[in-house]
């Protein structure tokens, strides 16, 4: 019997609809996707961004079709086919985009070796240790420590990468987006999940009184330019959708690999 998290609204709604319809002819490069998926919407919003002619196929992957399998042996999305051949590991993909498609659209990774080694250090801080944080707090439930404690330590991942931001922004290496900001976006279009799950997500208005500037001007002044960003309100669906999927998520009973390894005390599988 397939698990709960299989009973899933079949297609993208809304914006993410429109783009679906736009992409559904065949072409050499194909993207397996979920239109739920936040690991999915990174690769998506990185072929936008780049302008890279592709086929989005959308796949429930509680419900594995051969045509998955036959390319990811974890049924996993995202899940890319360029040449008849796979790719995945979201982060993977975006980099193959940017070194397959160099001439085409936004630069994803720049072009300066100390700056794209430390933008790939915030890279990984992302996963590694934002991630983690936000579904330990998701999926908290009462009697596992405090979830004042669970909100504090995700805020603390926020306010770290808030303040290894360039300071004028807006993005986190300044006037234009990479990676780093494609690979938190996702998250960070979720966060309305703690207001409606968890009590509130209770970030500071700001760190001094009157103060223009600080950690959480800074987060707000760069969530205010991902979320206008064309690229992620055209991969994110209607809310009312994700509403179950998060539910599931909120109440600790979500079966994927994520939820999985959050419930176990691993980090991102």
């Amino acid at each position: 019997m397939p698990p709960p998290d299989a009973d899933l609204h079949p297609e993208a709604t809304g914006l993410a609809r429109k783009l679906v319809n736009e992409h559904s002819e065949p072409q050499p490069l194909k993207l397996y996707a979920g239109w739920f998926c936040p690991f999915v919407q990174r690769v998506w919003a990185a072929l936008e961004e780049k302008g890279i002619p592709y086929q989005y196929i959308e796949v429930n992957p509680y419900h594995k079709p051969r045509s998955l399998l036959d390319l990811n042996p974890r049924g996993l999305v995202p899940t890319l086919q360029y040449d008849n051949k796979p790719l995945y590991e979201s982060t993977v993909v975006c980099e193959f985009l940017e070194d397959a498609y160099p001439n085409h659209g936004l630069r994803l990774l720049p072009e300066d070796p100390y700056v794209r080694a430390r933008m790939r250090i915030w890279t990984d801080f992302v996963t590694t240790r934002i991630l983690p944080s936000f579904h330990r707090f998701l999926q908290f439930q009462p009697g596992n420590s405090s979830i004042d404690t669970v909100r504090s330590e995700f805020l603390d991942t926020l306010k770290q990468f808030a303040d290894a931001m360039d300071e004028q922004g807006p993005y986190f290496l300044g006037t234009e987006p990479s990676l780093v900001d494609i690979v938190l976006a996702p998250w960070a279009v979720r966060l309305w999940v703690f207001d409606h799950y968890k009590g509130g997500l209770g970030m500071p208005e700001e760190d001094r009184a009157g103060s223009a500037k600080g950690s959480w001007p800074r987060w707000r002044k760069w969530l205010a330019a991902i979320e206008s960003r064309r690229s992620i309100k055209e991969t994110t669906s209607e809310m009312e959708h994700y509403l179950p999927i998060y539910q599931r998520y909120a109440d600790d009973t979500a079966q994927s690999e994520l939820a999985k390894a959050t419930r176990a005390g691993k980090g991102v599988p």
